[in-house]
């Protein structure tokens, strides 16, 4: 009996072992995009995978804390297993539960990006049958991550005509290098599948709006300097528009650390919003941290594009799960959407086409997605 047993168990070991979908790191962006997008699918459709050369187009390859971070927090929604989660680890595997409403908690101990965990995490969250909350701690506002406010001025009006509702409260900022940032989070469960969008005809420029900050021992001036700059590069480029940046001084008891920078917004006549965003360095000069925003801004305008280069790829995952067929005009495609349609067309059965908009940068995105329910 023991020896029909132990066979099983082996038969069983091999079955699952099988089904791991093996996904390597090192592949096109070679960053943290594959690993998000790679979690998030394993989690949503229950399927084992595996990633080895995590992050190998890094100067330090490996999970970092802010990795290891949303990984551990899509593990806990979905009561899975995680294996090789350690810092600096280059292969990880992970088993999934089926995902489940509640309260978690995640912090990053350092001044790891809060969007990019949220790219992974609410995604899942609407998929549990009841309301979810999550309290990150970390960056808001970091070097090569959308900030906070991009996700909820850009990003959040698109989530919703997928159907995909959330609250979030930013109750501090926080910078690098302390982070310490606080953002609480609700979601709801979807009704059954996220809708099919299509966003082809992006319509004239209404007006542009923005925020420019600074936090700790910085002067508002400096956040003037950037507001100014920023608006006079685009009043140039735009002279007919009307462009309105705030100017935001955060007291201490709402942010971490020192930290400057602006977000700019621009709002179309279909109802679209394209950001742009720049952070305060040291020895860089306000006004050219204004410009470079602004510069930003301008290029994805002229692109075309009814969303702009940084939400490209967090719309991916999105279509994917959507019942029916989405359609994006966007402007030059990035490497990080072309690597997230990738791992997507890997894990499941949607169906990606690239349409390019003739003698244009600008393209059309097309999915057949595969109309994923949330299970009761």
């Amino acid at each position: 009996m023991s020896l029909h047993l132990h066979a099983l168990h082996r038969t069983l070991a091999d079955v699952a072992m099988e089904s791991i979908t093996e996904i390597d790191g090192a592949i096109m962006e070679g960053g943290g995009q594959i690993l998000r997008m790679a979690t998030s699918l394993g989690a949503l459709l229950g399927k084992p995978v595996r990633v080895r050369n995590i992050r190998a187009g890094r100067s330090t390859p490996g999970l970092r804390p802010q990795h290891l971070t949303g990984l551990q927090l899509i593990r806990d929604i979905c009561g899975g297993r995680l294996e090789g989660g350690q810092i600096g680890s280059t292969v990880i595997t992970f088993y999934p539960a089926p995902i489940k409403s509640g309260r978690f908690i995640a912090d990053t101990g350092t001044a790891g990006s809060l969007c990019l965990i949220l790219q992974l995490a609410i995604p899942c969250m609407i998929y549990g049958n009841g309301r979810s909350s999550i309290l990150l701690k970390g960056g808001t506002d970091v070097e090569s991550a959308p900030p906070i406010d991009h996700y909820l001025w850009v990003f959040r009006p698109i989530a919703e005509k997928f159907g995909i509702k959330f609250e979030c409260d930013i109750r501090k900022r926080g910078y690098y290098p302390k982070g310490g940032g606080e953002v609480f989070v609700r979601t709801n469960p979807i009704a059954d599948t996220l809708l099919p969008i299509e966003m082809v005809e992006c319509g004239q420029i209404t007006q542009i709006t923005g925020r420019s900050f600074v936090a700790g021992v910085l002067p508002i001036k400096v956040a003037n300097s950037m507001a100014d700059a920023a608006c006079k590069s685009l009043k140039q480029t735009f002279p007919r528009i009307n462009v309105k940046v705030d100017r935001v001084k955060e007291p201490q008891e709402k942010a971490i650390g020192t930290g400057s920078g602006i977000i700019l917004v621009a709002e179309t006549s279909n109802n679209y919003k394209l950001g742009s965003s720049a952070l305060g360095k040291r020895g860089v000069p306000a006004e050219q941290v204004g410009e470079a925003a602004a510069t930003d801004l301008i290029r994805n305008i002229n692109e075309g594009g009814c969303v702009d280069s940084h939400l490209q790829d967090q719309l991916i995952l999105l279509m994917t799960l959507a019942k029916g067929k989405s359609k994006i005009r966007c402007g030059k495609l990035t490497l990080h959407t072309e690597t997230a349609i990738h791992v997507a067309e890997l894990l499941t059965s949607a169906k990606f086409s690239i349409i390019p908009d003739e003698g244009k940068e600008s393209c059309v995105i097309e999915c057949q997605g595969i109309g994923l329910q949330k299970k009761s």
